[in-house]
């Protein structure tokens, strides 16, 4: 049996020179396996019934906890504010201000480029009359 194997390695050269991997066995397996697992899972995330049901715990999760976010809101503003923070309103509208802002130097910059345009040159017979 040791010249099976020894005529085994001389024919393929390749593997003579690698050293004996006891790990690529499981390796192998491993690889196969995610590879199943993960064409196994693209194909189930991709159908309308999981969709559904995802969007289902979705909006289920969302109903059941909008009551504690609204009581977390209050109590995080009423400590910011509390604190002298600014809170998410403070924020918020001082975002709108700001983009009313920008919208109006904007809305200026274009008459004050109106108005450095040159005009044109009025010809000298409409200046005779």
């Amino acid at each position: 049996m040791k010249e099976k194997d020894s005529g085994s390695a001389q024919s393929n050269p390749s593997e003579s020179s690698r050293p004996f991997d006891p790990l690529e066995a499981w390796k192998s397996m491993r690889d196969a396996s995610l590879e199943v697992w993960a064409k196994g899972l693209t194909e189930a995330v991709n159908t309308d019934a999981y969709t559904q049901a995802t969007g289902a715990m979705l909006d289920a999760y969302l109903s059941a906890s909008a009551p504690f976010r609204e009581v977390m809101q209050k109590s995080m503003a009423q400590a910011l504010e509390q604190l002298g923070l600014p809170t998410r309103a403070d924020f918020e509208s001082l975002a709108e201000r700001m983009t009313h802002l920008e919208m109006r130097l904007d809305d200026m910059d274009a008459k004050l480029d109106q108005l450095a345009r040159p005009r044109p040159a009025r010809s000298k017979s409409k200046k005779l009359k």
